[in-house]
């Protein structure tokens, strides 16, 4: 982890160290003009993400070179998207790795938008006045800092913004709007795709207010996104949209989860569920974690609403 292949090597195994709701495309992908992007991923809206580690470039190269790299992303077609994959996953169906990944059709369209994330352990003052600047125009480049750490034989990895993602989606959105003919995001709405089965019922959420995600880091970090006063529109995959509510607490392991039950605050593992939820429940990787909501408007499974072509103006969170 002390250089920076390390660094690209982790990124690539678990992207979800960077942002939780991508999906690898490839490492190391060649530009029409020659040029090699550190890493392509795509977010379960078909937009694309270059992430460029800094490496021994000054701040404003980089940043330059992520710009450059952009000006070719944003001339990917659909089949082009499909074809790195297929290059760089032998052997993989880029629609059934897709499908797998987030329990949702490919969009018909892909790229509609793309983000640039650089990576790096610092930036000068003049830099990050740069990127500011970009960001007020509604180009989507961000930087994320790693600081390394080593205890022993463990090594860590310490992940900060420059800037909140959330609001340089937003910024994004609202300049991207006139091109793509959608409404931009508002930066407070979320679709939440929430799984009804074995470690969670959609009926439970109703009953006691929460959303839920586990059985993997991937779907429990998508929740850290949310924060009181997000307004969540809760969607069970295959099925439709089935609530509408507003998130009241941060996310929590389902442990230190408690509701009321006959006016006394009750572990929510205590509580009458229809299916078990303290599966895993010491395991921080695999236990299920819960973010409290009051819904506004929620219907059964049965009544779930859905249309073909439905288009959401709201962030993916899980």
């Amino acid at each position: 982890m002390e250089s920076e292949q390390k660094l690209e090597e982790a990124i690539s195994k678990d992207i979800g160290i960077i942002d939780p709701s991508l999906m690898l495309i490839g490492r190391q992908v060649m530009t029409a003009f020659g040029k090699i992007i550190d890493i392509l991923a795509i977010n379960s809206e078909g937009c694309l993400t270059i992430i460029e580690l800094k490496r021994n470039k000054t701040p404003r190269e980089v940043v330059a070179q992520t710009l450059d790299y952009a000006s070719w992303v944003q001339t990917q077609t659909y089949n082009d998207i499909v074809r790195i994959f297929n290059e760089k996953n032998l052997g993989l169906s880029f629609e059934k790795a897709f499908t797998e990944r987030y329990e949702v059709n490919l969009p018909e369209t892909l790229n509609e938008s793309h983000n640039l994330i650089i990576v790096a352990a610092e930036l000068d003052n003049a830099t990050e006045r740069i990127i500011n600047y970009l960001n007020s125009y509604g180009v989507p480049l961000n930087v994320v800092f790693f600081r390394y750490f080593k205890a022993g034989e463990n090594e860590y990895l310490a992940r900060s913004w420059l800037l909140d993602p959330n609001q340089v989606e937003a910024q994004s959105s609202k300049a991207n709007s006139s091109k793509t003919g959608k409404q931009p995001w508002n930066g407070r709405d979320f679709y939440v795709s929430l799984g009804d089965g074995p470690f969670r019922s959609w009926e439970d959420c109703r009953k006691y207010g929460y959303i839920s995600a586990g059985q993997g880091r991937w779907y429990s970090n998508t929740l850290s996104q949310l924060n009181p006063g997000s307004r969540i529109f809760a969607c069970i995959p295959k099925t439709g949209y089935v609530g509408v509510g507003i998130v009241q607490d941060t996310v929590v392991p389902i442990k230190d989860f408690t509701v009321q039950i006959e006016g006394k605050p009750t572990p929510l593992i205590e509580a009458d569920l229809e299916v078990r939820m303290d599966i895993d429940i010491n395991d921080p990787d695999l236990c299920e974690y819960v973010v409290r909501v009051e819904w506004q408007k929620t219907v059964s499974k049965t009544q779930a609403y859905w249309e073909k072509g439905d288009v959401r103006q709201s962030k993916l969170c899980l």
